[in-house]
């Protein structure tokens, strides 16, 4: 399995280009549909989480998912995995295009790498959001999306902040205020 950790976080590091964000649909396709190492709704949870700690997010994930599948060692082979190709391979990059930086075609390349990332970052959003509307149903769902976009964009409210109020919400018992609230006192 060590091998296994080792591919899926190498190929998910090394092909995330643009960051984090990116590589993390990479993730999800290795650690959920690939290896099925984890559902849908695990992997969502550790993103959740991973996003509000500070840090790089990439590194944060594939430190815990290697620490719950196969403890320390598992967690030293993802972190391996996930980073060590990229620094190297980046070093090596860098340096390549440091050289060539004033060349119509280095400046395209990196132009035309910004829109594939927001694809694959848009998709996982899509997937998330349609596995939150079939969990929680699609009124509540749109709703918290779009106060979360509300509040993001005009009250400067930082994303750590609604996500840890939306998991400490998950401990109130909606269920018995909504009947309570419906009930007529005599």
């Amino acid at each position: 399995m060590y091998k296994d950790l080792l591919i899926a976080f190498t190929r998910s590091g090394l092909l995330g280009y643009g960051g984090g964000l990116s590589a993390i649909p990479l993730m999800h396709k290795e650690v959920v549909d690939r290896y099925k190492w984890m559902s849908d709704d695990e992997f969502s949870d550790i993103l959740a989480l991973a996003n509000t700690l500070p840090g790089p997010i990439n590194t944060k994930m594939a430190g815990y998912i290697g620490w719950r599948l196969k403890g320390f060692w598992g967690m030293i082979v993802t972190l391996l995995g996930s980073f060590l190709p990229t620094a190297i391979l980046m070093i090596l990059f860098l340096t390549l295009l440091n050289a060539f930086k004033d060349k119509p075609w280095v400046q395209g390349m990196a132009k035309g790498v910004i829109p594939i990332a927001g694809v694959m970052i848009g998709v996982m959003a899509y997937d998330f959001i349609k596995k939150s509307g079939n969990g929680l149903g699609w009124t509540a769902t749109i709703l918290l999306a779009i106060a979360s976009v509300l509040l993001i964009t005009l009250l400067n409210v930082h994303p750590a902040i609604i996500i840890v109020i939306l998991i400490l919400s998950a401990f109130v018992p909606w269920d018995k205020m909504r009947k309570g609230a419906g009930e007529v006192k005599k």
